[in-house]
């Protein structure tokens, strides 16, 4: 994955999340990662790349580490 991409997906889950975050970043680790935040998060992901996930995608993705890894993957 290009550090671009993880970057920029740590932006938006900060702003998503309303908290710093890193590559192990995960819902144990952030007070704010409810139900409604993470999907809010793989949404502003999706208006930014342009692409969709899946719903499986959505519920696989743990961390931001998973997230960025997806998002990469999406990414071509």
């Amino acid at each position: 994955m290009s550090e671009q991409i993880f970057k920029r997906v740590c932006e938006i889950a900060g702003d998503a999340l309303d908290a710093p975050v890193n590559a192990d970043s995960s819902p144990l680790s952030v007070e704010s990662w409810d139900s409604v935040r993470h999907l809010n998060l793989m949404l502003a992901l999706e208006e930014e790349y342009g692409f969709q996930f899946l719903p499986e995608e959505m519920d696989e993705a743990k961390s931001i580490r998973d997230i960025a890894t997806l998002v990469a993957s999406k990414h071509v």
